[in-house]
């Protein structure tokens, strides 16, 4: 409307300059001038008009509710399948040698995958399934190379929400990951592959942390075997000595005394001690211990020089049982890798006496895996480029064979690990 004004303004004076120099008479010249504020009152009458309707007719490109609805339905359009699910997965190439005293040397080969998809169900319920290489086995995702290449398998590794009630509390259920506090990632009580199969229950708020768990061992009763394992765990972080320094305790209860094996042979109790109807065969076998377990636990971690560095102690104790009832492990590592040069060497000592842990959910590689063992632990690790990193542990430890004699345990992995 104003570019329309402008015109006739301009043409109205283009007009009167023509007249003026053709005009005769003023009278009317007079005549020309009423006739041009006649035309510009009507002008701006009708821009008034147009500027009413303008505001009682919505603009279907002004900022307006039916806008608000439509950058609603853009931003819901925006939550797609890839914006809630995030997928990631890590692949390790492993050599492994063996020399036990009393057995032959031994070597293989072999690979973990794992692929891991997380998707955010809700704004505060999260939802993961995670698959991996392997048989069965409670504690080992690793398959073993050979068998004339033949295919292998994988397993149904994570399945569980994860439910963030509020800033301080998490609740757990499905087949998930430990959310028991490990100091110094130890595997005293529970192997790093273990994914508990349950419920559990987290609280931290101010530098304190609970943790409690119910994890089926069997849920089923018509095995008449149907048993789990009850945790509560607690503990507090703080600064000490420049560094931050964690400390706590828990307690593990598991009822098996009377019960057949969970998981594998009939006969294989992993360290712990058992008893046969018929020992001549091995037949009728069960646990004769329960655990109820008691943890106590610290671990400081700080910096020397540009490097980080963490010391931890633990110890354990199995108030069921009258004997070969105490675990303990002490341990130290300087470094951390994340890209190429960087590095980290790790050292443990710990002893697991036979009935001071539950043998099947225990660390699998110390000792060749269940109770009953004693020994040390070197680690290095050193980083490729980000995401890829080697990794050399080596054990050496001695089985103490219950009724008979110690033996050495020898065990050399040698790792290439990627991240993605």
């Amino acid at each position: 409307m104003k570019i329309f004004k402008f015109l006739c303004i301009a043409t109205a004076l283009t007009v009167i300059t023509h007249q003026k120099a053709s005009a005769s008479t003023e009278s009317e010249l007079a005549e020309m001038k009423s006739s041009m504020l006649n035309m510009l009152a009507r002008i701006e009458a009708l821009e008034v008009e147009n500027k009413a309707l303008k505001a009682a007719v919505p603009d279907e490109t002004s900022n307006t509710e039916p806008r608000k609805k439509s950058n609603e339905k853009s931003s819901q359009a925006k939550t797609t399948w890839a914006d809630r699910v995030a997928i990631k997965g890590d692949l390790r190439y492993r050599y492994e040698g063996f020399d036990v005293e009393g057995n032959v040397d031994r070597s293989r080969n072999r690979v973990r995958a794992r692929l891991q998809a997380n998707a955010q169900a809700t704004d505060n319920v999260m939802v993961t399934i995670g698959l991996a290489t392997g048989s069965d086995d409670p504690v080992s995702t690793n398959q073993t190379l050979g068998g004339g290449a033949s295919t292998k398998s994988a397993q149904l590794d994570l399945a569980y929400f994860k439910w963030e009630i509020n800033e301080d509390w998490a609740m757990l259920g499905g087949k998930y990951k430990n959310n028991f506090y490990k100091p110094n990632s130890s595997q005293l009580i529970f192997d790093g592959d273990y994914n508990p199969e349950g419920f559990a229950l987290s609280w931290s708020r101010d530098g304190m942390f609970v943790n409690a768990s119910y994890q089926w061992l069997e849920s089923d009763s018509k095995s008449n075997n149907d048993m789990g394992l009850t945790g509560l765990q607690g503990g507090f972080t703080s600064e000490l000595a420049g560094g931050k320094f964690t400390a706590g305790a828990g307690f593990y209860n598991i009822d098996t005394a009377g019960l057949e094996v969970f998981y594998g042979d009939p006969n294989d109790f992993f360290g712990n001690s058992f008893t046969c109807a018929n020992a001549a065969t091995l037949t009728g076998c069960e646990y004769i211990e329960d655990y109820d377990i008691t943890q106590v636990f610290g671990h400081w971690s700080g910096q020397s020089g540009n490097l980080p560095i963490a010391f931890s102690a633990e110890y354990i104790k199995n108030h069921a049982a009258d004997d070969l009832d105490t675990a303990w492990a002490v341990a130290a590592s300087i470094g951390k890798v994340s890209n190429w040069k960087t590095w980290k060497l790790d050292y443990r000592y710990q002893i697991v006496d036979e009935d001071a842990v539950f043998g099947l959910i225990t660390d699998s590689n110390f000792g060749g895996g269940g109770t009953g063992h004693t020994g040390h632990i070197f680690r290095a690790n050193l980083g490729i480029s980000q995401g890829w990193q080697l990794g050399f542990t080596y054990f050496v430890n001695e089985n103490n064979v219950i009724g008979g004699s110690d033996r050495d345990y020898n065990r050399i992995q040698i790792d290439s690990q990627f991240k993605f």
